[in-house]
């Protein structure tokens, strides 16, 4: 078993993505992640690295493009309002077919709203975030070893299908310390044949391009890109499922409230209440198989977040509307009570076993 350290949500983002072969950093402080961008700052010179504390977070994602354009592992960093600010560049990207990793330890919102965790930034990852049509793979973790594995994962699956991996975490995950393995194994590699990285007259010049000013060629390049995101959903789903083989009533929650939630049906189940979780661990692709099986088997579905309902519509679709969804919630930095999440699913229960 590999050594594990204490550390930071933030900065074992950080330490992984170095570890997974990420050489170039770009990004510009903002709480609660500027631990990330401090942590760069320290070790990439160490490393030979490039770490660059942009004058802006517009000037940081495109300094992301120009590096991702090199085939070479980029990452960047923000809280919401930043992220915001980048929405442009990651469209950008997606239209280029870049691979690149995106971390938004999100706060409160909208606008510059508050310093304290929250989950509103869902609608902005996981339904693309700037213009156009295109996905984000959207990774959520729910403890400081997941901050660090799922990094490990996003430059895995960016480079696999050329584009955006997102790390969505709260200022919770970025702020908290857990011990944490950053053994992550063999760190995959692949070929990039469309990398600029300078010709000496022995092959075509390479041209990476957001521009197609024909409508027939910007319809088939958005079908090609569809039809990849389609194998993503078939394929890379992530998800962990608890206490669901006799559940009457389903959890739905990611990150820190999956935590809560937890807890909470711990204390359900005390009671006698049939109750588990289905964490989606992918945002997107969202878990829709999963959802929709359990949706044959329980009365009723609660969606444990930190918005104002941002996940409970992919939940409704999921499972087609077939059973209830109630909405156990805190938004505006508020963190939902063990006790808020077993009256919801009292609720949920129709009082039958309290």
């Amino acid at each position: 078993m590999s050594e594990k350290v204490l550390m930071k949500g933030n900065e074992a983002i950080a330490e992984a993505a170095i570890r997974a072969g990420c050489n170039h950093y770009f990004g510009y402080p903002i709480t609660p992640q500027t631990e990330v961008a401090a942590y760069m700052a320290k070790r990439m010179p160490k490393i030979g690295g490039t770490f660059l504390q942009a004058e802006s977070e517009v000037s940081a994602i495109n300094m992301v493009i120009g590096v991702a354009s090199t085939g070479k592992r980029v990452m960047t960093s923000s809280s919401s309002p930043g992220v915001s600010l980048k929405a442009e560049g990651i469209s950008y990207l997606a239209g280029c077919d870049l691979p690149a990793v995106v971390v938004n330890v999100q706060r409160g919102g909208p606008g510059l709203g508050g310093i304290q965790p929250s989950q509103s930034d869902y609608f902005q990852s996981t339904k693309g975030g700037g213009h156009g049509d295109y996905r984000n793979i959207v990774l959520a973790p729910a403890s400081v070893q997941e901050m660090a594995s799922l990094t490990f994962k996003a430059f895995d699956l960016a480079d696999k299908y050329s584009m955006v991996s997102m790390i969505l975490a709260d200022g919770t995950m970025g702020q908290m310390m857990e011990p944490v393995s950053l053994d992550a194994g063999e760190v995959n590699t692949y070929e990039k044949p469309w990398a600029l990285t300078g010709t000496n007259c022995e092959r075509k010049h390479n041209i990476v391009n957001s521009l197609y000013l024909k409508p027939e060629a910007l319809e088939q390049k958005n079908f090609e890109r569809y039809e990849r995101y389609k194998k993503i959903e078939e394929n890379e789903v992530m998800y962990e499922e608890y206490l669901m083989d006799d559940a009457e009533i389903c959890v739905v929650s990611f990150g820190i409230t999956s935590r809560v939630a937890k807890n909470a049906i711990n204390e359900a189940r005390a009671k006698g209440v049939k109750v588990g979780m289905i964490r989606p661990i992918t945002l997107w692709p969202f878990p829709k198989k999963p959802l929709a099986a359990a949706a044959e088997k329980c009365k009723a579905f609660i969606s444990v977040e930190m918005s104002m309902g941002q996940m409970i519509e992919d939940i409704e679709l999921a499972i087609r509307c077939k059973k209830p969804v109630l909405l156990c919630n805190r938004v505006g930095g508020m963190i939902p009570t063990p006790e808020e999440v077993l009256a919801k699913i009292q609720e949920a229960n129709e009082g039958g076993a309290f």
